[in-house]
């Protein structure tokens, strides 16, 4: 059993290690850390201007960008190398299970896609290096993390902090139904209390069904108090989070095609966005 987890050197990077040690105390399981020099890594690409140049001119300004290009290149694994070193020191301080390390020069999600095959969790963290403290901003990757992954997806939040109080939010769907599965199998839990909270307008076919994932969970030995409120669902869930003081949010991912997300909008995305804890999220 592994965890994959993805640094990058920027503010969430010691929270992704922090998560991806205390996931592998809890499951247990061993740790591979993975950096990605993506295949557009620059800020910006320089402009070909040799077009304008004599033959001998243009062949020598090649030359240059050729030789520019290997050097970055070097700095950058010399750079990934560091951040790897790094996190591997990081997550070895906090648990005794085995931490590797990969430098790949790739797309971060076929990388993902790659190597979650084997493994029981991802660990990202919410926003990457070049996306600053932006509330709003979230990292390039991480929706297409999301939608792509199949194996639970835990995004970091900027802080590690002890996850002690869950909890989920319940809709009834399949993506929720995989989160119970997991949960319920899963030792990673072991002494967090959970709460169901159920967003629903007088839904009385819902709230049999969240009354059920409560039997569910008890049938585990988990014990879960359920909590029905009206409203739109990011904002109940960052109030109903903050009143039992959650510091891990459970919640499916992307239910809808990408063209129903842009005509009405995403609540996955608008959830993400706006809370502050860690999120665990099944697609």
């Amino acid at each position: 059993m592994k965890i994959i987890a993805f640094v990058d050197g920027s503010n969430y990077s010691q929270s992704v290690c922090d998560y991806a040690a205390w996931a592998a105390q809890g499951l247990p399981a061993d740790v591979e850390l993975f950096h990605i020099l993506g295949r557009r890594s620059r800020t910006a690409e320089p402009v070909d201007l040799s077009g304008n140049l004599r033959f001998g001119e243009r062949t020598d300004l090649l030359d240059q960008l050729s030789k520019a290009d290997e050097q970055w290149m070097q700095l950058a694994q010399a750079r990934g190398r560091a951040v790897l070193d790094d996190a591997v020191a990081r997550v070895t301080e906090k648990t005794d299970q085995s931490v590797t390390m990969r430098l790949r020069h790739d797309d971060f999600v076929d990388s993902l896609i790659d190597y979650e095959k084997d493994a029981e969790m991802v660990i990202v963290g919410k926003r990457g290096e070049a996306s600053g403290f932006a509330r709003e901003h979230l990292g390039s990757n991480l929706e297409r993390a999301l939608r792509s992954a199949e194996k639970p997806v835990l995004v970091a939040s900027f802080e590690y902090k002890p996850i002690d109080t869950c909890l989920i939010a319940y809709d009834g769907g399949k993506s929720i139904g995989k989160s119970l599965d997991f949960i319920c199998a899963s030792p990673l839990f072991k002494g967090v209390k959970f709460h169901l909270l159920l967003v629903s307008r007088d839904d009385a076919a819902a709230e049999a069904k969240v009354q059920a994932a409560k039997d569910r969970l008890k049938s585990a030995g988990i014990d879960a108090a359920v909590i029905i409120r009206d409203g739109h669902a990011e904002n109940v869930i960052h109030e109903v989070s903050s009143e039992i003081g959650a510091n891990l949010l459970i919640m499916g991912a992307y239910g809808h095609s990408r063209v129903r997300n842009f005509i009405i909008g995403s609540t996955t995305t608008a959830v993400v966005r706006a809370c502050r804890m860690p999120l665990l999220m099944f697609r």
